[in-house]
């Protein structure tokens, strides 16, 4: 795959890059994307389960899934994408990553200086303290999980009708705000506030690249739209970009 010269300068070493990604990236390591064909677990909706309500009225169920959930990402691996983007961490000083994403993938493909601006499934928090702690076991021995001071213990992601994390929210904004260019990968660009980051990122001058298997609401306003599986286009990119700029 060639890409336009125009589109590579781009990627000046010395910039200030953000890397946003969303479902799609995982989806290509075989993660449900829980929208379409994908939506349903046992005739649930996931807005159905990823609610404060849901969990209040049955952390059993809602657990279940989750438990289900964590064994699929488990046995996923990161895909190219995802080593393309860790290597861009490593060669682009001034990098951030800002994901949707709750499954860890990124971490585990190598990305450091990450927002998992939506939580991440391998913590759980104590519903009563706010302690939040690792947990790798699948499946989870106890079904629903408790914390030490007996009360129970849910995923440590934003659920629907919950606020982000104020301080990851802020950082973020900052990161759009003085970003000179932002990738924008996989996402459907739908989920607020997160979709209004490659707009906010282009009125104060950043230069946005989309990559994405469909358009979204964005593809029209963003500078360059590179229609395909982040799999081949960002090992693509990242190979003309260090051909280029002979990193």
């Amino acid at each position: 795959m060639e890409l336009s010269g125009g589109l590579i300068k781009q990627f000046q070493p010395s910039k200030r890059v953000v890397v946003l990604t969303g479902a799609g990236i995982s989806a290509e390591s075989g993660i449900p994307t829980f929208r379409g064909e994908d939506g349903l677990w046992r005739r649930y909706r996931v807005e159905e389960l990823a609610t404060p309500y849901a969990f209040q009225t049955n952390p059993k169920l809602v657990w279940e899934w989750y438990d289900w959930r964590r064994g699929i990402i488990a046995k996923a691996e990161p895909n190219p994408g995802h080593l393309a983007i860790a290597e861009m961490e490593r060669m682009f000083p001034h990098f951030s990553l800002i994901t949707q994403n709750v499954d860890g993938l990124h971490r585990r493909a190598g990305n450091n200086k990450i927002i998992e601006i939506h939580g991440n499934l391998w913590q759980l928090r104590c519903v009563k303290e706010g302690t939040v702690k690792e947990d790798y076991r699948v499946p989870l021995p106890e079904i629903p999980p408790k914390c030490g001071c007996g009360a129970l213990l849910r995923p440590h992601v934003v659920w629907f009708g919950e606020s982000l994390n104020k301080e990851d929210l802020v950082f973020s904004y900052r990161l759009i705000g003085k970003c000179d260019l932002l990738l924008v990968v996989g996402t459907s660009a739908v989920v607020q506030p997160v979709a209004s980051f490659p707009l906010m990122a282009k009125r104060q001058g950043a230069f946005v690249v989309e990559v994405n298997k469909n358009p979204t609401p964005i593809s029209s306003m963003v500078d360059t739209f590179l229609r395909g599986p982040a799999g081949e286009i960002l090992p693509a990119l990242l190979g003309q970009i260090k051909e280029h700029w002979g990193k």
